[in-house]
């Protein structure tokens, strides 16, 4: 296997030296806030670092194998094929980053899961399909934060949105826009009958800028009400959940994950300017005119997935057309595979 050069950190270290100087300089605080600075020098530190690793771990595969060359040795071969494989591994990690170079494919996610058509069977697909992501979340490293959980009137949520924070959580996650349609048979329905449910995932960046959305008073109509689910006892006990309506635009955005209005109030603030942000992206894409599948996985026109349990277990993408059995480890966060594939379709499409 020949890397050719991807581990040279050269054009990184420019970049990061670049990055110190307009620390240094109190010039620069006055067009660029200092988190964002921040947050850039401590990626490409850490990208610079990754770099490092994999030259040290390639020169080591390199020395295992000159030695095996020499002379045949078992304790030998198993650690060179460990160490093979996390080279390969780590590699394929470094190239999918590099497929992440959107505007806004660092920034933290806002994912949004909503039940389709399916009555109670899609209110409880909704919540099987909240589960999976967090369950992928946390196998990613990622942090998570459910403010609003609506639930369902016999089982599963009607609606519920996660802030998602952690490095290319939204260049990952974009993937996942699309319907999500399950086909079993009904745990719900006294005749065992076989159904289909549907259920909506939207995913849109966090705004990095929030200044740069201006959002009048007089157009927000605010309510508040008492909060269910998930966020400890407090909820049931005042009314401390926040809707607010931006009447313009007709997006409404509901928080309820922290004791005060207050707290509520600054995080739906945050996801409605997030939600503006994005709205005005995609009229800029139809102005552009942008190719017909990306538009139509934005404006969640396509069918993105479907999970079958019955009659036999298959998920399949219908974007990369990749098809997977294993739908138990895949309802336990295991969507790599999904996404990765889809990242490497865009790049194809590019």
């Amino acid at each position: 296997m020949n890397y050719g050069g991807i581990f040279e950190v050269k054009g990184e270290k420019g970049r990061i030296k670049k990055l110190e100087e307009k620390l240094s300089q109190a010039k620069a605080w006055k067009g660029e806030s200092q988190i964002k600075v921040l947050r850039e020098l401590n990626y490409l530190q850490e990208k610079e670092g990754k770099l490092k690793g994999l030259s040290h771990l390639y020169e080591d595969v390199s020395s295992l194998i000159e030695l095996l060359r020499e002379e045949e040795d078992e304790g030998l071969a198993g650690e060179l094929k460990k160490k093979f494989a996390l080279l390969e591994k780590n590699v394929d990690g470094l190239i999918l980053e590099s497929l992440l170079e959107g505007k806004s494919d660092k920034a933290n996610a806002i994912l949004s899961i909503h039940s389709g058509a399916g009555g109670t069977d899609a209110c409880d697909w909704a919540e099987i399909l909240l589960r999976m992501y967090l369950h992928w979340i946390e196998k990613k490293g990622y942090k998570a934060r459910i403010v609003e959980y609506v639930l369902g009137e016999e089982a599963g949520i009607k609606t519920a949105t996660v802030i998602v924070e952690g490095k290319f959580s939204y260049g990952y996650l974009k993937e996942e826009i699309g319907i999500h349609r399950l086909v079993r048979i009904s745990p719900f329905d006294a005749s065992h009958r076989r159904h289909t449910s549907f259920a909506a995932v939207n995913v849109i960046p966090e705004a990095e800028n929030e200044d740069e959305i201006e959002v009048k008073e007089k157009d927000l109509k605010i309510d508040t009400y008492r909060a269910g689910g998930p966020g400890g006892q407090h909820v049931n006990v005042t009314d401390s959940a926040i809707r607010i309506t931006h009447l313009p635009s007709g997006i409404v955005v509901q928080c309820q994950d922290q004791r005060s209005q207050y707290q509520n109030k600054a995080t739906a603030m945050k996801i409605l300017k997030a939600r503006l942000y994005n709205l005005r992206n995609l009229e800029k894409e139809k102005e552009l005119e942008k190719k017909r599948k990306g538009k139509a996985k934005i404006e969640w026109g396509s069918q993105r997935r479907s999970y079958v349990l019955h009659p036999y277990a298959m998920v399949k993408d219908h974007y990369t057309g990749i098809e997977r059995n294993n739908v138990e480890s895949i309802f336990e966060g295991e969507i790599d595979d999904f996404i990765n594939a889809s990242l490497k379709e865009s790049l194809k499409e590019k």
